[in-house]
């Protein structure tokens, strides 16, 4: 099965043709639902049709803090010009706190860990402006509140 899908993903590909993903791309990615909200998100160059992202996110309120860093190896693929689709794997790990002392008298927290995907689209400027839409799926490993999320977010990142 494996070897079918990585079959039709080097076929597709080719068809597609090369993306000329940038060497680096630095912005912010807005996302909600329950994601980490406005993270920091830099994007590294690997070849034409691969990138490393990493986005840090930071949550806080009244009674909770919480900070995440994900990490994504992405495909990227042309649609036309400026404009390419892209998905990825990869994984997310943070630590979050919560004070439970105003209701409850317990204090709940710790590290944890979950794996994530992503899917989006995005266009790229010709004076090196990208704005990108995607959905990043994440399914708790360790330690995470809920078992299953997924955050929507719009992404502005300046290449370079």
């Amino acid at each position: 099965m494996r070897r079918l899908l990585f079959a039709l993903v080097l076929i597709f590909s080719a068809y597609i043709g090369n993306a000329q993903v940038a060497n680096h791309a630095i912005g912010l990615r807005l996302g909600g639902g329950h994601g980490f909200g406005t993270e920091i998100s830099y994007q590294h160059g690997l070849s034409d049709l691969n990138r490393l992202e990493f986005d840090l996110g930071m949550h806080s309120g009244s009674d909770y803090n919480a900070w995440g860093l994900a990490g994504i190896y992405q495909w990227v693929w042309n649609i036309d010009g400026g404009f390419n689709w892209y998905a990825g794997a990869g994984g997310r790990i943070g630590s979050w706190s919560w004070d439970h002392n105003k209701y409850t008298g317990t204090d709940n927290g710790g590290l944890f860990l979950s794996a994530a995907g992503d899917i989006g689209i995005e266009y790229a400027f010709p004076i090196g402006i990208q704005l990108s839409l995607d959905a990043r799926p994440e399914i708790g490993l360790i330690n995470h509140g809920d078992s299953y999320n997924t955050n929507i977010a719009f992404s502005v990142r300046y290449q370079f």
